[in-house]
């Protein structure tokens, strides 16, 4: 007899007979449903992990890279700064006259001494030889009285004359002597007319714009002729809030503090200065003191008038890390910075930052100079998240060795 399996007894014995009571069909169909699942799972092999599979698959995220360095960062205080003159000489003549001769151009540079006008001479020189001719005369004079000094006082010795007649024979004398003296002085006095005529430059500087054209009448000392502004060396005025004035004034007794002037479309280097002058006086209004500092300005940089980004080096501070402050992310919990580490992937690390200058920024704590960190491409990383590290489109700036102030 062959053996016959418990689905066969159990379809031949309820489902194949006609007697077979409702109760047990129904119990038939719910175990049908039942174990239909249970046994189809159970033909199958569990699955891997499907996140760890997907977490493979992705691909690596490309971003931008700059490493932090490890350098000297100094201490600065930075402000807008006004190029001024290092001086500003106004011209006038000092005689009335007409301008005959203008002896430079607009804009020229002059040395001191060089000649910048000349007013028609002829009339101090007519005065001058008008004083001469006074003199000569006054001269004669003055010895005739003292001749006949001598010979009233003989006179007044032999009892011949009153003391009267003496008295004016002396009076006389004195006079001349005093006529004489004017005399002399008036010609002095027109030799400077003279002199005047020919004006020359009292500094050395560049002359701004002629002010009165040949053949005008010069009023003396209303009428201004000329600007000149020394540039070698030059001034640059800034002004720094009052809280900073004890650091300033106690840097300065170690040392000279120098000041760099930059503007836009500076070509080369910055060029730096010396702090000369503290105001003696804080401005009420503003809480702002004035300084200034003293440039040789050698190849004429600075102009007067010029504002400029003035950068006043306090100290500095050894040895600390400086990132590109694009690498600075914000979170609920703080500052941090994507760290790329040797497997290409990234770790979320926190920072605390300090000062901030030239889109850099010094770390503080969190980070050691020589790693890697991210510039670009953050918000599609995640902690462990795999990178790439994709060419800029042009070289990524180093980071400079003097950044940042307070």
């Amino acid at each position: 007899m062959k053996a016959r399996s418990f689905s066969n007894v159990l379809t031949r014995r309820y489902f194949g007979s006609s007697r077979m009571p409702q109760r047990f069909l129904f119990f038939g169909l719910l175990l049908s449903l039942t174990a239909g699942p249970f046994l189809s799972g159970c033909s199958h092999k569990p699955s891997t992990d499907a996140k760890k599979v997907s977490g493979q698959a992705r691909p690596p995220v490309p971003v931008l890279v700059a490493p932090a360095v490890e350098t000297n960062v100094a201490v600065q205080i930075r402000a807008i700064g006004n190029v001024l003159p290092y001086l500003k000489v106004t011209i006038r003549s000092q005689i009335t006259g007409q301008l005959t001769h203008v002896h430079f151009r607009e804009g020229q540079e002059v040395k001191q001494g060089d000649p910048l006008f000349t007013i028609d001479p002829r009339p101090p020189q007519g005065a001058l030889e008008q004083a001469k001719a006074n003199l000569a005369r006054d001269a004669a004079l003055l010895e005739n009285a003292r001749i006949e000094f001598e010979r009233a006082k003989k006179l007044f010795d032999s009892a011949l004359i009153s003391r009267d007649d003496f008295d004016k024979a002396r009076a006389n004398l004195d006079t001349l002597k005093g006529t004489v003296l004017a005399d002399r002085a008036a010609i002095s006095g027109a030799e400077l007319n003279v002199e005047f005529t020919s004006i020359r430059s009292p500094v050395d500087g560049v002359t701004g714009n002629l002010l009165v054209s040949p053949g005008n009448i010069v009023k003396a000392p209303d009428d201004a002729m000329l600007t000149i502004n020394q540039i070698h060396p030059i001034y640059v005025s800034f002004s720094v809030p009052e809280r900073s004035l004890p650091e300033i004034k106690k840097e300065m007794l170690k040392k000279t503090l120098t000041v760099e002037a930059a503007f836009q479309k500076l070509s080369g280097p910055p060029p730096q200065g010396k702090l000369t002058f503290i105001d003696n006086t804080v401005d009420p209004t503003t809480g702002m003191i004035q300084l200034k500092a003293t440039f040789p300005n050698e190849n004429s940089v600075l102009w007067p008038g010029q504002f400029v980004q003035v950068s006043l080096t306090l100290s500095e501070q050894p040895h600390v890390v400086v990132v590109p402050s694009e690498a600075i992310q914000n979170s609920q919990n703080g500052e941090f910075i994507f760290v790329v580490k040797a497997d290409q992937t990234v770790e979320m690390r926190p920072v605390v930052t300090g000062i901030t200058r030239d889109d850099e920024t010094l770390v503080e704590k969190g980070l050691k100079g020589g790693e890697t960190v991210v510039i670009d491409g953050q918000l599609r990383l995640v902690p462990g998240a795999k990178v790439s590290i994709k060419a800029p489109d042009e070289s990524v700036k180093t980071v400079a060795v003097q950044t940042n102030s307070p």
